[in-house]
């Protein structure tokens, strides 16, 4: 057996266990005047050398174009497998589009959040103190938060996303999510989206300007709309003729939308329904104005067959830590072989 049929054997063991052989290998070395690391290469994997002592956001940044692929990296190592400890297992193909695995299907849960005042009796408060208990637990417990990019091709099953994917949303457009939510959030290295209603937006020292969304923005994080007023869009207002209502909706859906995409230069394209009420003919017509995906306050999570226009989502109400647990169910157990 020579040199190369014999790396190429290795390889495949390391990478499936002894089950399966790769049908091509590669060796690939640097030249005799930069010798490098021995990176073994098949058309699916990389195995890379741990003891180069490379970063596995440099890696990233090699193999997929972006440090914020690092999970890619992450969520293929198997401690079990022989010469994990030896070598870094890079996929090169993603593998569960949709979230599809032999044994079941992944889940998306989406949290909602409204409030972060330290002293705020209101249910749809979250003092800062639990906020940072939550992202803790999330921290330690290997989840990771999404944009709403990533949700939307996982929906459309066009990509794989993180074996523990999250997404955290905050309502209303409060600026004690700006003060007492964002630094938690950039310390953990989360995002979220932030649903605005954009009467509110400047009326009060309680509530998020322009420019404070536009700050938000260039931190990483992402702007829905919640609607014009937060008003009802399930059903006519008393008093209110069907024609005062079709515009109401049009104001509530449409030109709040436009306002948004106006000043912050950007395409909308995810909604908070007020309330998480709506009908058939309202996410009809948020479809029609261009959004790709709204969200309720239903509880559950979201598989990538879910109703992109009626996604479910957990108002986080209770403090303790034990109830935030229950809401981060990620994966469905079906055998699909």
């Amino acid at each position: 057996m020579t040199h190369l049929k014999l790396n190429c054997l290795i390889f495949g063991l390391l990478v499936f266990t002894g089950s399966i052989l790769f049908a091509s290998c590669v060796l690939n070395r640097q030249s005799a005047r930069d010798p490098g690391p021995s990176v073994y290469q098949s058309k699916n994997y990389v195995l890379y050398p741990r003891n180069q002592g490379v970063a596995l956001g440099d890696l990233a940044r090699r193999y997929y174009g972006s440090e914020r692929e690092i999970w890619r990296i992450e969520d293929a190592h198997d401690p079990d497998s022989p010469g994990s400890s030896a070598f870094i297992t890079i996929p090169l193909k993603e593998k569960h589009k949709g979230g599809l695995f032999a044994n079941g299907y992944q889940a998306i849960p989406i949290l909602c959040y409204h409030r972060f005042a330290p002293n705020d009796p209101s249910p749809l408060n979250t003092p800062p103190g639990v906020f940072r208990q939550h992202l803790t637990f999330l921290k330690n417990n290997g989840f990771r938060t999404i944009s709403p990019e990533m949700l939307l091709d996982f929906l459309r099953f066009r990509r794989q996303i993180p074996k523990k994917a999250v997404m955290i949303t905050i309502d209303d457009g409060f600026k004690s999510g700006l003060k007492g939510a964002v630094p938690i959030l950039l310390e953990f290295g989360f995002t979220a989206i932030f649903f605005v209603y954009t009467d509110y937006i400047g009326v009060s020292d309680k509530a998020l300007t322009w420019q404070d969304l536009r700050r938000l923005k260039s931190d990483g994080f992402y702007i829905g709309s919640h609607s014009t007023s937060h008003s009802d869009l399930s059903r006519k207002l008393e008093g209110e003729t069907n024609d005062a209502y079709r515009k109401r909706l049009y104001r509530e859906i449409v030109v709040s939308k436009q306002t948004i995409d106006r000043k912050l230069n950007q395409n909308t394209t995810i909604f908070s329904f007020p309330y998480g009420r709506y009908t058939k003919h309202v996410m009809a017509l948020s479809k029609d104005a261009g959004y790709e995906m709204a969200v309720t306050v239903e509880r559950g999570v979201n598989p990538f067959f879910s109703n992109p226009l009626a996604l479910k989502r957990d108002m986080i109400l209770n403090k303790d830590i034990k109830t935030f647990q229950t809401r981060l169910h990620t994966f469905n157990k079906l055998s699909l072989k």
